[in-house]
């Protein structure tokens, strides 16, 4: 498995009957419009129950087609179909393909942005 994306604050917010056990993988709502899976993983728990929060990461499926959709400090929607069952508020960015904001810094810093990349590639 890869490493993970994100490190978040989850809260569960009682719609689950079930404590949700590390390695769950609810559908999350990023940026408004993109909805995917992500893989849990709870630090210093195996489980969080209903109406409980607890600190760990997020592996999402596919970060590749959502790039640059993440800041520090946003909360995204966890789903299970259309029911909300809680929020993870991102506390850490680890994977720099997902941030907003490394995307910004780039291009003030003169970096290519990926169109300019693929463009500037086809040149060669």
């Amino acid at each position: 498995m890869r490493d993970p994306d994100i490190e978040v604050r989850f809260i569960f917010n009682g719609e689950r009957n079930h404590p949700a056990a590390d390695g769950y993988r609810p559908a999350h709502l990023l940026n408004g419009k993109y909805l995917t899976t992500g893989i849990h993983h709870y630090y210093e728990t195996n489980s969080v129950a209903p109406n409980e929060s607890a600190i760990g990461t997020i592996t999402f499926v596919s970060p590749e087609y959502y790039q640059h959709s993440l800041s520090v400090g946003e909360t995204i929607q966890m789903q299970e179909g259309k029911r909300i069952v809680g929020s993870a508020t991102v506390l850490r960015i680890m994977n720099p393909m997902l941030d907003r904001n490394y995307a910004d810094d780039m291009q003030r810093v003169g970096q290519p942005n990926s169109a300019e990349a693929v463009e500037n590639r086809d040149l060669l």
